[in-house]
């Protein structure tokens, strides 16, 4: 029994140590093969150029401003003066509410006033008496010819005269102060398009009434837009935030005017990141005078973040990655071979990546590389073509 397991063990042993010399030996000659065997490949020259690193985005044209308006007061609507896509200078009437109600109310102050003034002027001219009467008392008693009973008597007089006057006085204001009141409800009736800024007209973006409508306070009537600069809004990652900066200028495409191109002007930046998207909102103001963009609309957002002139550039399907490093493989046309050169990439766009180290010249292999290992044979495109073709120029060689 333990001779038997001896000469099993002997037996795996021998034969792990077969199959590994297997192993190696097919992989040789494998390699072999790969090197005899050239790897068809196409090629194309390491340029000089401009490289622009340009971050693309996706956002919508929102407005510069927009507000509602709506009456202070409730009341039953009784002209709309604008509708949608109307211009509106600042400061225009847009709309009516009935306003027979408050007229009287007004009236009604008025008339309360006008009774307040002719009391107090009643009682101006009641004090003026009391006083000349104190007086001519005050000069009697000083001769010893009214008594001091009448002089008392018309001081009080002339001090109960001077408190109506104030009270009339009192009431004159109190009664000014409902005729203002009264005016200013009777000015809510008429609701009027009105903002700070003279900034020129504005437009009418959306209507949400009609006339005749029964209107509660403060229930929106039209909307108002500022559309001649529109606002396009836009979301940056963590990786393009710092390249943003204020002022920086944009061009803007939207499918409304293809091939078309509109400039704008980064104004505002989010100094935050929203933790549920890890990005930042960046506002851009785009001139809109002719009004041929329209708030809503999705655009796309090219911003420029470098340009580098001579730079040295590839195109982007050369690059590859052997063992965790990024490089390409140089194409040696007049020896058929392919050499792996590892590379610092620059700036990359979606055609072509910037080489920044090493220097990098002559051709790189821009198909077939996955094939290629470091030293492999290529061969050419024009010499895999059929004989009838073989005249094709190959790159590299003598004319």
């Amino acid at each position: 029994m333990k001779k038997a397991l001896v000469v099993l063990v002997v037996l795996g042993i021998a034969g792990v140590a077969g199959w590994q010399i297997w192993v190696r030996v097919t992989a040789a000659n494998k390699q072999a093969t790969r090197e005899r065997t050239p790897v068809p490949v196409e090629v194309a020259p390491v340029e000089r150029a401009t490289i622009r690193d340009i971050g693309v985005f996706t956002g919508s044209l929102q407005p510069k401003a927009q507000f509602l308006l709506a009456p202070k007061i409730g009341g039953r609507l009784v002209k709309l003066l604008v509708d949608v896509g109307d211009p509106v200078p600042r400061d225009q009437m847009i709309a009516q509410l009935d306003d027979e109600e408050l007229t009287q109310e007004v009236e009604q102050a008025r008339a309360e006033r006008d009774v307040a003034q002719a009391n107090a002027e009643n009682g101006a001219s009641d004090l003026e008496l009391a006083r000349r009467e104190f007086e001519r008392v005050q000069t009697l008693r000083e001769k010893k010819v009214a008594s001091e009973a009448e002089l008392d008597a018309a001081q009080g007089r002339y001090t109960t005269a001077q408190a109506r006057c104030k009270v009339a006085a009192a009431q004159v204001a109190q009664k000014e102060a409902a005729l203002k009141a009264a005016d200013v409800r009777l000015g809510y009736t008429r609701v009027l398009a009105h903002w700070e800024r003279e900034d020129g007209p504005r437009v009418i973006g959306e209507r949400f009434v009609d006339e005749g409508a029964l209107l509660k306070a403060n229930e929106p009537i039209v909307s108002v837009l500022e559309d001649r600069v529109l606002v396009g809004a836009i979301n940056v990652i963590e990786r393009d935030y710092p390249k943003i900066r204020i002022g920086q200028e944009a061009t803007i495409t939207t499918d409304a005017f293809p091939g078309e191109q509109f400039p704008g002007r980064i104004v505002r930046i989010a100094p935050f990141m929203k933790e549920s998207s890890r990005q930042a909102r960046v506002e851009i103001d785009v001139p809109n005078a002719d009004r041929r963009l329209a708030s809503g609309m999705f655009i796309r957002v090219s911003l420029e973040f470098a340009e580098h002139a001579g730079a040295t550039v590839v195109p982007v399907e050369a690059l590859v990655k052997r063992e965790g490093r990024q490089g390409v493989f140089a194409a040696d046309v007049q020896a058929r071979r392919a050499r792996f050169v590892p590379i610092k990439v620059g700036i990359q766009s979606s055609e072509r990546a910037e080489v920044l180290e090493p220097a990098l010249e002559g051709f790189v292999v821009t198909l077939g590389q996955h094939l290629l290992e470091d030293g492999s044979p290529i061969l050419l495109p024009q010499e895999s073509k059929p004989a009838a073709d073989a005249e094709a120029p190959v790159p590299g060689d003598d004319q």
